[in-house]
């Protein structure tokens, strides 16, 4: 039951379970077995049981679960944002797209790993330890939601939310070969998600193909008057049926693509071959330019830092989370606080953000990097004049090994060179898995102006259908024998963050 279970797309078990085929008590009982026992690391947080619902098992989700980035609060749950400063915190409330997505027959299967305050590009920035990858564990899954992105690939959940705050949903995706998806910024709720950069942060799904992306999108979007910078989306998400792409013009940008991009060889062919790909079935191709994208790293790492630093201000011990007393004064509590909860990236990017927003400083860094950002966004308008999607490698490389580039922030945040333009210009992406180079998955990336989602999720199944990808080798024993050697969670409980720091 279990194997074929696995095979199951979660639009495919829905289906089951409301043709009367499947319960959704097995279904929820096969993942949380597998959730609970994975030696990925992937979770934090495994539920008992699914919350009683007569209505999961005729809504459109079914009662499919869902695992949950620990980004999001989610009431009663340890909601940590992978970082110590919130170990143990349980939320009085539920993150509005979590509860839309429950509401619709999706209950929580489990919160999973991430790099602390989403802030990392490999899930080694966890203060539980890293998230391993499920096609190789001597790599990283990319991050921050890499705890979202191992548990779908290795079939631990057949679905999961994540953040994209500069390729936070899309790099994971790539690097464990599944299909992520950043929506128009505004278009879901960010109320009750810990906030890293407000001005960029999107949650989006992580699933095991394009259709299962729309149907859990579709639920996800919408105004919430809870969130002021969220909107009303201007149409309905429909499942995608496009099997070609006759008069797509897709814009191969110099920039981003180029050799100054820095892409690896096995990363180019792959890009290469599914442009070829594209332009068989029916799609115009040509180069496009987009001049500021170089750019755009140095400005992204200029403004998150920046509204990160004003964010986590609000983590001092006071009122939630960690709090390190002593007798000496409340300034000296903060500071031991937050010297102890934070850790190395977060202190980093707080202190460069700092920085960035200090009299005599704000204008000549801070200011000039807004700048940039609305030339990044013309430069995008101006492209999406003359074409459908801008399209390209979704990282640079395939999965580095664990370790590889901690010491060099540098090297780590070029991992995000080609996702980190279209959040600066708060458009639609998503990255599909194309092929493997040495072994390892490679994602395609397709952008496109506000508000295209359907647009895009029809080519990217168009693309997905022809590419026809396989990716069962990574669920192929994500399970320890021993019932979770790397700190397996008991019935409702956390992981064991020591197990594999």
């Amino acid at each position: 039951m279990t194997a074929g279970l696995l095979e199951l797309t979660a639009a495919q078990a829905g289906a089951a379970v409301r043709a009367g085929e499947l319960s959704a008590e097995e279904v929820f009982e096969v993942y949380r077995a597998r959730a609970a026992s994975n030696s990925l690391n992937a979770f934090l947080w495994v539920a008992d049981a699914a919350p009683a619902s007569p209505k999961a098992a005729g809504a459109e989700l079914a009662g499919i679960p869902l695992a949950v980035k620990d980004l999001f609060c989610t009431e009663g749950v340890p909601s940590q944002a992978g970082s110590r400063i919130l170990e143990g915190y349980r939320p009085p409330y539920t993150a509005t797209v979590v509860r839309r997505l429950a509401e619709a027959g999706a209950p929580l299967l489990g919160k999973t790993n991430q790099d602390e305050f989403a802030m990392g590009s490999s899930n080694e920035n966890s203060a539980y330890g890293p998230v391993l990858n499920p096609w190789d564990r001597g790599r990283v899954p990319g991050g921050s939601s890499g705890g979202s992105a191992a548990a779908v690939a290795a079939g631990l959940a057949p679905w999961a939310i994540g953040t994209d705050t500069g390729g936070s949903i899309r790099q994971p995706a790539a690097l464990c070969g599944i299909v992520g998806m950043k929506p128009t910024y505004g278009a879901v709720s960010r109320f009750g998600m810990i906030a890293f950069a407000s001005s960029l942060d999107q949650a989006g799904p992580l699933t095991r193909d394009v259709t299962d992306c729309a149907l859990l999108l579709r639920h996800m979007i919408g105004h919430d008057r809870r969130d002021s910078t969220s909107v009303q989306f201007p149409e309905e998400i429909a499942l995608p049926d496009r099997d070609d792409l006759k008069g797509v013009r897709l814009g191969v940008p110099e920039e981003l693509v180029g050799a100054e991009g820095g892409v690896d060889p096995g990363v180019r062919r792959s890009f290469e071959e599914t442009v070829a790909l594209a332009e068989r079935l029916g799609a115009s191709v040509e180069s496009c330019r987009l001049p500021h994208a170089p750019h755009a790293l140095s400005a992204y790492y200029l403004i998150a830092p920046a509204e990160a630093s004003a964010n986590l201000a609000r983590f001092d011990g006071v009122r939630y989370g960690l709090r390190v007393g002593g007798d000496d004064g409340l300034e000296q509590m903060y500071e031991r606080t937050r010297g102890r909860g934070f850790g190395a990236e977060v202190k980093r990017r707080i202190m460069l953000g700092t920085y960035a927003l200090s009299s005599g400083y704000y204008e000549a860094y801070y200011g000039t990097a807004l700048k940039v950002r609305t030339k990044i966004s013309d430069d995008f308008r101006e492209a999406f004049s003359r074409f459908d999607f801008v399209v390209t490698p979704t990282s640079p490389w395939t999965a580095f090994e664990l370790g590889a580039k901690l010491d060099d922030p540098l090297a780590m945040y070029l991992n995000d060179f080609c996702t980190v333009p279209m959040p600066l210009a708060g458009i639609p992406a998503i990255s599909i898995p194309s092929g493997l180079s040495e072994g390892l998955p490679v994602g395609f990336q397709l952008s496109g102006p506000a508000f295209s989602e359907n647009r895009l999720l029809q080519a990217a199944y168009a693309l997905e259908r022809a590419i026809g990808f396989d990716g069962s080798r990574a669920r192929e024993g994500a399970v320890g024998d021993d019932g979770g050697a790397l700190g397996g969670a008991g019935r409702g409980g956390e992981l064991d963050p020591g197990a594999v720091a």
